[in-house]
């Protein structure tokens, strides 16, 4: 989820999206990665067992509506950006403990302790405050974080590798932040008590127990 500028002038604001559908792809090299990536969330998310769920940056809402499928009748509700893509996305993610909202990040509309994990599954690289995301998050949330970003250098070394983004030394395109392994567990220190620090590769995923 990106969030949107502080200006003078109107500007549209387009949230970032899965801009490639990793979910969807039907790339080997892709699918094995993404397996790996989600065999690693949902060990990490078992552990946690939330009954409620408050998901930063949804998206499209992929894994939020995994979730709330997985969890039946326990609410899941996903937070992103006002866009009409996602909205339309939204409307077709459609069951009785499923919500959308929109918001940012840095100010969510949840009262304290409202669910009992927030999750940030690829968005804190994109926020210019990921501190103010995450101090958010450890708010409206009683008792975990769960959170992945692009593992680095190692991201941008695999971006150069196959010639891509070259000119920006292989960074993503909207990637603001950037963390090794360490360095993330330390941010995310700040917050609560890192319980388990995973590396799918090639991201990094953390699982903090809040204070």
């Amino acid at each position: 989820m990106s969030e949107p500028s502080a200006v003078t002038a109107p500007v549209e604001v387009v949230p970032t999206g899965n801009t490639y559908d990793k979910y969807g792809s039907t790339n080997p090299v892709v699918r094995h990665l993404m397996a790996g990536f989600h065999s690693d969330m949902e060990a990490l998310m078992a552990r946690a067992a939330p009954l409620t769920i408050c998901d930063v940056g949804c998206g499209e809402g992929v894994l939020t509506e995994q979730w709330a499928e997985r969890l039946d009748d326990g609410r899941v509700v996903g937070v992103d950006l006002a866009d009409p893509k996602l909205a339309a996305e939204w409307a077709q993610r459609e069951r009785s403990n499923l919500e959308f909202v929109e918001g940012t990040g840095d100010v969510l509309p949840f009262d304290d302790n409202e669910f009992e994990i927030a999750t940030a599954m690829e968005v804190l690289e994109h926020v210019p405050d990921p501190a103010a995301v995450l101090e958010q998050m450890a708010r409206v949330s009683s008792k975990w974080i769960l959170a992945s970003v692009p593992r680095e250098p190692l991201w941008r070394a695999l971006n150069m590798a196959r010639g891509a983004y070259l000119r920006d030394l292989g960074n993503t395109p909207g990637h603001l932040n950037h963390w090794s392994r360490r360095s993330f567990a330390s941010l995310l220190g700040r917050f609560g008590e890192v319980v388990e620090l995973r590396s799918p590769f090639p991201w990094t995923m953390a699982l903090v127990r809040i204070p």
